[in-house]
């Protein structure tokens, strides 16, 4: 057998693997229906960790105080912050009867940790049931609460969705969708199979009781990053986890406006993988190799015009699927308008991810912010 039979039959393999994944696995969240939760409105305390961010809480946080929801609370941690981020917070105070501020100082051991200043400020909250997003974020309707805070119905932690804003004319705002639209496929597909792997910070539910119950963040404390992803990792089953991804639970903030910081964003972000169970690292390989493999032995093959219509109609075959998955899915999350550049984008964030994990190979991040 020549290198080039061997590289043929091997993008067949890939190809028929790439299929599997999409229809099987993928296929779970994008031929899905959400379906309408009714529950009674439970008390939920929204937690949102700010450092540094004055500026967004002054843009944001009337949205979360203007949801429409009986009965919530929000937890306003300040981290160590040193700008007016704890002034704006106790401006808002005053406004808001339901507004209870944690105001967290450094602490050597835990220096630049997310996870410490958020464990004061679950501790201080006063309900069961809580309810997290960021300080950069807005949530798009004013039933993001009462939307999430539906489908605790026997269940204990809540995946959403959080979106980025959309700028036109800009390629690399394209790419932060697309990344974030292909993230929230894998995990919502992986959650509705019964094996969440993660969820993100920007909207995310879970119970205090589950928190306790695994002890916080104590088992991966020393990670700067994975507050949200390593947490919902290791509580995750197939009988505690919803997803909830009906519009009016969307969360949005603005995206990274250059290429250096959305790099070093998704840097801190991929760190956090290696320390996911067994189980989601080889789903996750697998998925990332076989599309490597599929754009790399496709270039390869049609450069070589080796057996070429075949070659090529399965290339067709793989696309055809994958843009029915996508697409489906990018119209339950409204990012449809990512679609045009996929083949582009997909391999664009393919070298990305290469890149980032071998530069934390190198280097690690160390801080949140």
């Amino acid at each position: 057998m020549s290198l080039l039979d061997f590289i043929y039959y091997t993008f067949i393999s890939v190809v028929c693997i790439q299929v599997i994944i999409y229809f099987f696995l993928f296929g779970k969240f994008s031929f899905s229906k959400q379906k309408k939760e009714s529950v009674k409105k439970i008390p939920i305390s929204v937690i949102i960790c700010a450092k540094n961010e004055a500026e967004n809480l002054k843009n944001f946080l009337p949205f979360v105080i203007n949801q429409d929801y009986p009965n919530f609370e929000i937890v306003l941690i300040n981290d160590a912050s040193t700008d007016d981020t704890l002034e704006v917070m106790k401006t808002f105070k005053k406004q808001s009867n339901n507004i209870k501020i944690v105001d967290v100082k450094n602490v050597e051991a835990f220096w630049g940790n997310k996870k410490y200043a958020l464990t004061l400020g679950i501790k201080a909250s006063t309900n069961e049931f809580l309810l997290f997003t960021d300080a950069d974020c807005k949530p798009i309707s004013k039933y993001w609460i009462s939307e999430m805070a539906s489908h605790f119905n026997n269940k204990s932690i809540v995946l959403g969705y959080g979106a980025y804003s959309k700028i036109k004319k800009s390629l690399l705002n394209k790419l932060v969708r697309f990344e974030t639209l292909v993230t929230a496929i894998q995990y919502f597909s992986f959650a509705k199979l019964g094996i969440a792997y993660m969820g993100v910070g920007r909207n995310l539910a879970y119970t205090k009781k589950e928190f306790f119950k695994a002890n916080g963040f104590i088992n991966h404390i020393q990670i700067k990053s994975g507050d949200d992803d390593l947490f919902v990792n290791q509580i995750a089953t197939k009988n505690n986890t919803a997803t909830c991804y009906s519009e009016p639970s969307f969360t949005i903030s603005n995206p990274k406006t250059t290429l250096k910081d959305w790099y070093k964003q998704k840097r801190r972000h991929i760190s956090t993988a290696n320390h996911y169970k067994l189980k989601h690292k080889a789903l996750l390989t697998l998925i990332y190799c076989t599309q490597f493999l599929f754009w790399l032995l496709a270039f390869i093959l049609i450069a070589t015009l080796y057996n070429w219509q075949i070659v090529l109609t399965l290339f067709i075959l793989k696309i055809t699927v994958q843009y029915v998955i996508y697409g489906l899915s990018a119209k339950k999350l409204n990012e449809k308008d990512v679609l045009w550049l996929l083949p582009f984008l997909e391999v664009f964030l393919i070298i990305t991810q290469l890149t980032i994990f071998i530069n934390n190979l190198i280097s690690k991040p160390n801080h949140w912010k």
